[in-house]
């Protein structure tokens, strides 16, 4: 006969032992679980009152998304470069500000949704040029953060 849990039988007289409790997972990730959130909040708050202070007539070319989306995009940019190259941060900054904060505020599921809604309702040129404008600013957003952020820094060290 097999023992189902070898390592629980114990030598008959010797006094029972206590199997040591294994830590929860969420006790090391709760603080960082807690900074994404947030931050995401802040983000999210600020994307907000950009839509609200902007507002996009429909089916007109949504530049405060767009905008939105590659500001988010330039300051991830500085900010990496900051955290890898200047600063070393505390371990939440990174998932408060960059995950957190920037997740929040860049928004491209909107960015998504909005194309969506162009080609629905009979603009699909708009929603074309949104698509390709969109990632070609963003990408080059960050691109010329970072390349700023560096040469910045290098002039800061002479």
């Amino acid at each position: 006969m097999t023992v189902p849990h070898p390592e629980r039988v114990d030598e008959p007289g010797a006094p029972a032992r206590q199997t040591p409790r294994r830590a929860s997972p969420w006790r090391g990730q709760a603080p960082v679980v807690a900074m994404v959130s947030l931050g995401g909040a802040i983000g999210a708050t600020a994307r907000y009152g950009a839509a609200r202070l902007w507002p996009v007539e429909t089916g007109g070319f949504p530049w405060t998304t767009f905008w939105v989306n590659v500001i988010g995009c330039a300051v991830i940019g500085v900010f990496m470069v900051v955290l890898t190259d200047v600063w070393a941060a505390h371990r939440l900054v990174r998932p408060f500000f960059g995950t957190g904060v920037l997740g929040g505020f860049t928004t491209f599921s909107t960015y998504a949704v909005d194309i969506q809604k162009l080609v629905d309702s009979g603009h699909p040129g708009t929603g074309l040029a949104y698509l390709a404008a969109t990632l070609c600013a963003a990408l080059t957003a960050v691109w010329l953060a970072v390349t700023a952020a560096r040469r910045a820094l290098v002039r800061r060290r002479r």
